[in-house]
């Protein structure tokens, strides 16, 4: 089979555990045991672990034990290092334009999660040099850009994010709000001249949780033809979180808001827990046939709808 997953933390997770070789949630050897053809969103989450009172403020949110993190650009480089890295290997292609999509294999569209290494709106014309393509606004803390969904006074996107906004349209580099404040996405959804995604969230009308989207979030995310990845977030779940959990918040996307506005995001290898039935990448042929006919387009046509509309090349 083939399927996009929008979003997996190969980068952050290759400091501490095997993502070539190994057994958890995702590697390079389970996706290759998953499909002959794959498209990851590989984050670049270029953050070292804290310990402070931010973590006591995040682990009450998520409602689980979560550390804080503080940003470096030294990071952000040795991230994109090692994605180069596993190319020169020949594992995986790096996605640089539209007709690397086309490539057999595992290809891997280099992503990053929050812009808070970024120094300004000008610094998206380096992401673009080194084919990051993906733009996520926030993670988990408010940024000079835009507020987070963990924001304790929500201001939406500033004007140093109207810019990056603006630069990131004009480059082709995807809009990602996942993790954004409900007045962040309304403000870019509105100002956007192409579609955004959110790479790896859930229904808020689901499960009242802080990284979910409410009604009003998944409809002006729909209107700029954007698209919206069900994770395997357990705290964003049921309260006994399972396979036909994503399945559910798919199918309320797709029942209420059309099915070519959903997509899927896993958050493999940034997770502790994963949800019963999804335990790695393997596990997304079981999603594939929950999904049933609405497989191929979950997992496959939307995601590649945005990204051979936004690529260039």
């Amino acid at each position: 089979m083939r399927f996009v997953d929008m979003h997996e933390d190969f980068g952050f997770s290759s400091q501490t555990e095997d993502v070539i070789s190994g057994n958890k949630q995702s590697s390079i050897r389970l996706l290759n045991a998953a499909s002959n053809n794959a498209v990851i969103f590989a984050s670049i989450f270029p953050h070292v672990n804290t310990v402070n009172e931010i973590s006591d403020y995040l682990s009450e949110k998520y409602g689980h034990p979560s550390k804080a993190s503080s940003p470096l650009f030294q990071v952000f480089l040795e991230q994109v290092k090692f994605y180069l890295y596993l190319e020169r290997k020949g594992l995986v292609t790096i996605v640089r334009s539209r007709k690397d999509l086309d490539k057999d294999g595992i290809k891997f569209i280099l992503s990053l999660e929050g812009a808070d290494v970024l120094t300004d709106p000008y610094d998206v014309y380096i992401l673009k040099e080194l084919n990051v393509l993906v733009l996520g606004l926030t993670w988990n803390y408010d940024n000079k850009f835009a507020s987070s969904c963990m924001s304790k006074k929500d201001y939406g996107l500033t004007g140093e994010g109207e810019e990056l906004v603006r630069i990131a349209n004009d480059l082709g580099i995807i809009l990602d709000l996942a993790h954004a404040s409900k007045r962040t996405v309304i403000d870019v959804t509105s100002s956007s001249k192409e579609p955004v995604i959110a790479s790896h969230t859930n229904v808020k009308a689901l499960k009242d949780h802080v990284r979910n989207l409410d009604n009003e979030e998944i409809d002006a995310i729909v209107k700029t033809k954007g698209i919206i990845g069900v994770t395997a977030i357990n705290s964003t779940l049921s309260d006994h979180p399972s396979i036909q959990d994503l399945v559910n918040h798919a199918k309320y996307i797709g029942d209420n808001f059309g099915w070519d506005s959903v997509a899927f995001g896993s958050d493999f290898l940034g997770i502790d827990e994963t949800p019963k039935g999804l335990e790695d990448v393997t596990k997304v042929k079981e999603l594939s046939s929950l999904l049933g006919d609405r497989s191929e387009e979950v997992l496959w046509n939307n995601p590649m709808r945005i990204l051979k509309k936004l690529l260039k090349g």
